[in-house]
């Protein structure tokens, strides 16, 4: 095993235990058609390292899309030193030494070429793919795909499809936006009806095809009020028109699909996922992925209406802002229908998770909470992302439940496969199940 073990005996043990289980992961960013790295180039472009190595003084221009593959992973390994102190590195280190034989303390200039001849799948296809899936002990992992994704190629009860609907919230007035609605739908949306019967049948094609959730990244300034029918109707025609809209018809149309989604979530009975609070663009210098940011000033208290007006559908909610743990916490002790969701992004940090993670599992149900999901562009990350999660996770219940509460190992193993197993399985059942 190349993770770092917890040191306390009674963690590590637990660690053990829960390291053998099967992974069953509700959100990444996998191509079901590619998904694992065919070289070493696609693990270290994962926006992490670009970003953090750009951050520690590497010039965008030497991560640059145009450039050759081994160039760009030679350009970054002269940079790695800098960012070894960080979580990401650790990633990193064990997907080299798990997947690709390396058994360096350090990826660096001196070991780059090495590293990236074993990394060389490019020849081994979905072999390779059936590697590191059996070697992650992964069950299910879900995707992001667009909302006219045609959901073909692939096994959908391994690699889960999810409705992705940031587009349709976030773009519908860009003409391309509607071209592509009605191209994959053939629906010719002229008014808001007929805009409802297209989103309709996005939702019957996806889960026809094995889709097990909505799901929505949406910005801090994003409030999901209820739409008034006379104002989204008149805002949903100029829009057609491809005219100028006001900031309030843009947040009218807004308002009108993301309320639609909501809607027929209820009606196919699908789990729809918040990830809120990201602003994007906000360093446009920065490397691609490596753009975006939080804003603290987002708040739940604006989803209260939909949560309250929706109880029948589950909303499994990530906040991007470290400190907004508290609000979803309170959030999930209250409504029934809200489950904290893993520990995205900017909070995907040992410090963060071991603080949400203490007081979620201090505070909420333990039935209504979803431990991790990995984010990953690539199957290789799944592994470490959640081994990181599996440490803490590990080490909270040797000293809170069996040191501080006189739990036996067993049931706090119960705990353990309830978060990481057990509850995303139940709360992601196919709709037929639910």
């Amino acid at each position: 095993m190349s993770t770092t073990l917890p040191h306390d005996p009674q963690a590590r043990a637990l660690f053990e235990q829960i390291a053998s289980w099967p992974i069953y992961d509700p959100h990444s960013h996998i191509d079901a058609h590619s998904p694992a790295a065919r070289n070493l180039d696609e693990v270290l472009g994962y926006h992490y390292y670009t970003e953090l190595a750009h951050s520690a003084g590497m010039p965008a221009s030497e991560v640059d899309p145009g450039l050759d593959p081994f160039t760009r992973a030679r350009n970054l390994s002269r940079n790695l030193h800098r960012i070894d102190n960080t979580v990401q590195y650790s990633w990193l280190l064990e997907i080299a030494r798990t997947f690709h034989g390396f058994e360096g303390d350090r990826i660096d200039a001196d070991t780059i070429d090495d590293l990236y001849r074993r990394a060389d799948h490019s020849q081994d296809g979905e072999a390779w793919d059936r590697s590191v899936w059996q070697t992650s002990q992964l069950e299910a992992v879900f995707l992001t795909n667009d909302f006219d994704d045609p959901l073909e190629g692939w096994d959908t009860s391994t690699y889960v499809p999810c409705l992705r609907t940031d587009d349709l919230v976030l773009k519908l007035h860009e003409p391309r936006t509607l071209q592509r609605l009605m191209a994959s739908t053939n629906v010719d949306v002229e008014d808001v009806k007929s805009l409802r019967m297209a989103i309709a049948s996005l939702f019957e094609y996806f889960v026809e095809h094995g889709a097990r959730a909505c799901a929505i990244s949406l910005p801090p300034d994003f409030i999901p009020r209820k739409a008034t029918t006379i104002a989204s109707q008149n805002s949903v025609r100029r829009a057609l028109k491809h005219m100028d809209l006001r900031p309030d018809e843009h947040e009218e149309i807004r308002s009108l699909v993301f309320w639609t989604l909501a809607e027929l979530c209820a009606e196919w009975k699908l789990p729809f996922d918040l990830m809120i609070g990201p602003i994007r663009n906000v360093y446009p210098a920065g490397v691609s992925g490596g753009r975006d940011l939080f804003d603290r000033r987002v708040s739940l208290h604006d989803y209260a209406e939909l949560f309250n007006h929706f109880p029948e559908v589950t909303f499994p909610v990530s906040t991007l802002s470290p400190d907004a743990g508290a609000e979803l916490v309170a959030f999930s002790w209250i409504l029934p229908n809200v489950v904290p969701n893993g520990h995205w992004w900017y909070s995907n940090v040992p410090a963060f998770i071991a603080a949400d993670l203490k007081a979620r599992l201090q505070a909420v149900p333990k039935t209504k909470q979803v431990g991790y999901y990995s984010d990953a562009y690539k199957l290789e990350f799944i592994l470490p992302k959640f081994n990181m999660y599996r440490r803490l996770l590990a080490e909270y219940l040797a000293e809170d439940c069996i040191r501080g509460r006189g739990w036996s190992e067993d049931r706090a193993l119960e705990l353990a496969r309830l978060v990481l197993l057990d509850n995303p399985r139940r709360l992601f059942a196919r709709p037929d199940e639910a």
